[in-house]
């Protein structure tokens, strides 16, 4: 009943909220009555909201949660999965963008081979930057409301950060091969499996060309984690192997078909097996 109220509340004041927002924006003229009533309304929304998540609260604190506890408690409550995922992915991306400056990598320990998998969108991201600066442009010289221009202006530079950010994660987290012979397969911030190696049967290049986004489940019930629309490396498993789609669905498969840039570098460290110390 909780998660339902504090959702439904924050919805309703949203949903108002933006609608004055863009009434303003527009130039159209808001009776007072009107902003008054919608005033009382978001204001008795927040406080229902607040009366409800402090709740949460204090029974989480009750319960022996720590201070840090209860407050994911009640995140996890008022926030559905999906949302949190997709801000914990944008944070990981963003931050990626300093490790991309810096020239270093993601959860690659010494003795590992990186694997990259850019090599396909590489060319489809930086041709989106010039329409994404064209599209500032048109909108500029279109868009007759300072207010508009404005919002609009900041939405189209934290969209190109944001196609910078994504290739600066999948740049600086590639695929691991670990030098007990487990694999990493990641897909910047948005996926990342690990499989131990005891869980792989066999490793083979493979090219194939699976249809929808990436990661999927194909037909034949393989996990296809595609990179400009292709996979190249195919691992075949000695059992079911769980893993967690970017908005937090899970599944699991006994095949795993993935995108490196150089296959073959890769099988044959698969193959290989563990590394031996000296």
């Amino acid at each position: 009943m909780s998660r339902r109220v504090v959702r439904g509340v924050a919805a309703a004041a949203l949903a108002v909220e933006a609608a004055l927002a863009g009434f303003r924006m527009t130039g159209v003229r808001i009776p007072g009555a009107a902003l008054s009533g919608a005033a009382v309304l978001v204001v008795s929304a927040l406080a229902v909201e607040c009366l409800v998540l402090g709740r949460l609260w204090r029974a989480a604190r009750r319960s022996g949660a720590g201070r840090r506890a209860a407050l994911g408690a009640v995140v996890r409550v008022a926030v559905p999965e999906p949302v949190r995922r997709l801000v914990a992915h944008e944070v990981r991306a963003l931050g990626s963008l300093g490790l991309w400056v810096l020239r270093r990598r993601h959860g690659v320990p010494e003795g590992s081979l990186a694997v990259p998998y850019t090599g396909p969108q590489t060319a489809l991201v930086y041709g989106l930057l010039p329409v994404a600066l064209v599209e500032t442009t048109v909108l500029a010289l279109l868009i007759p409301w300072p207010v508009v221009h404005a919002v609009v202006l900041v939405l189209d530079a934290y969209g190109v950060v944001l196609v910078l950010a994504f290739h600066a994660s999948c740049v600086t987290r590639p695929h691991v091969v670990e030098p007990d012979g487990a694999l990493r397969i990641r897909y910047g911030a948005l996926f990342d499996l690990r499989v131990p190696a005891a869980a792989m049967a066999s490793a083979r290049v493979e090219r194939r060309c699976p249809e929808g986004g990436s990661p999927r489940v194909g037909s034949d019930g393989a996990l296809d984690l595609a990179v400009g629309g292709q996979t190249t490396v195919t691992v075949e498993l000695t059992g079911p192997v769980d893993y967690v789609r970017p908005l937090g669905k899970r599944g699991s498969a006994r095949t795993v078909r993935f995108h490196a840039d150089d296959p073959g570098a890769v099988v044959t460290a698969l193959i290989r097996g563990p590394s031996t110390p000296p």
